[in-house]
């Protein structure tokens, strides 16, 4: 079954391509803009903060791996958001190896600052990190559209 995650995750890689693409096509002074009716986020924030839910929800929470703090100010533009989700896909991998068998298979993942721990299966944890970044992307083409540019199709299937 984990060859079916690989598969869905390259679907995701894939809609996440198109979007990166569109965001380097962003003046560099757009990329990082505070977006007012996004709590004045910028791309680039929005952008750092689904990498980070990646490396807590499959890393720390799942992997119990230290926690990994990443800095908006520490990702200036494209190539270093093409690097930071070249981490997130190493990370995708582990996991998916890591739970390979046991998809289905609840246990106890404890999440900081929460006092008990959640009872969820590896099958919760990667289909919240996707749709996580899936809805987040829509915000990005939002913003964009604020800063004057038009969005482009970022679907799993595009046209």
């Amino acid at each position: 079954m984990h060859n079916a995650f690989y598969q869905q995750y390259h679907l995701v890689q894939g809609a996440r391509a198109a979007l990166l693409d569109y965001c380097a096509k962003l003046r560099p002074e757009h990329l990082v803009a505070p977006v007012a009716a996004f709590n004045q986020s910028s791309v680039r924030d929005l952008l750092v903060h689904v990498a980070g839910a990646y490396h807590v929800w499959l890393g720390q929470v799942s992997m119990q791996r230290p926690a990994r703090r990443l800095l908006p100010s520490e990702v200036p533009d494209v190539a270093a958001l093409r690097r930071l989700y070249g981490e997130v896909d190493a990370l995708v991998a582990d996991f998916v190896q890591h739970f390979a068998g046991r998809w289905l298979e609840t246990a106890e993942f404890s999440f900081p600052g929460r006092p008990a721990p959640l009872q969820l299966s590896p099958m919760e944890l990667f289909t919240h990190v996707i749709t996580h970044e899936f809805h987040h992307k829509g915000q990005v083409l939002s913003m964009g559209r604020q800063l004057g540019y038009a969005p482009v199709d970022t679907d799993v299937i595009r046209f």
